[in-house]
């Protein structure tokens, strides 16, 4: 199936106040938005339902858990399960995957965005949203390398200013915005299909 065939996506990265931060973020984006949205949030395994259920009720669009196999569908949100990294495989179906094993983190926000990058997808949306460290930004730069608008959350909108500055710094996001700005900006930027 080539890359036209699959919706345009809108990939999230998120850590410490991440939740609340994706949720707003959700909730802003509007109806009839045309992407598949994957949000890989920093999270232990036993809270990953409560997250994708508490989304859904945040946001217009249908959240669930990611699954192996799953397909991308326009207009929904695949949630990263915790204790594995969630990746786009060979055959842009969704995977999950021990690798990186040094990631100190499952799911590890880079593994999902260089998974992305080394896809045959159009290139879309990545953000990066609140958090601790620097997990993500090398992944946000592979996918500025490729076309991708990416994206960081300023400092004063985030709870924690470490992920989105690692980007920042890195010179891997090509804009830096008030999280009540992202949703609008990524729905303006991704093609209706």
């Amino acid at each position: 199936m080539t890359a036209r065939r699959y919706p345009p996506i809108l990939a999230v990265g998120a850590s410490t106040g991440g939740p609340k931060a994706v949720a707003d973020l959700l909730a802003g984006l509007p109806a009839g938005f045309p992407g598949a949205v994957l949000v890989a949030q920093h999270l232990d395994d036993a809270f990953s339902d409560n997250l994708a259920d508490w989304l859904g009720l945040q946001s217009g669009l249908p959240v669930t858990l990611a699954r192996e196999g799953d397909r991308l569908l326009p207009g929904r949100v695949y949630v990263a399960r915790g204790g594995h990294h969630l990746v786009v495989n060979a055959v842009n179906t969704l995977s999950y995957s021990d690798e990186p094993a040094a990631c100190a983190y499952r799911p590890c926000i880079d593994a999902l965005f260089e998974s992305l990058a080394a896809s045959a997808l159009r290139p879309g949306v990545a953000v990066l949203l609140t958090g601790m460290g620097a997990d993500g930004a090398k992944g946000l730069l592979a996918l500025r390398g490729k076309g991708w608008l990416t994206i960081a959350q300023d400092r004063a909108s985030s709870t924690v200013y470490g992920m989105p500055k690692a980007a920042r710094d890195l010179g891997a996001a090509s804009l830096v915005l008030p999280l009540s700005a992202i949703a609008a900006q990524a729905a303006k930027h991704l093609p209706r299909t």
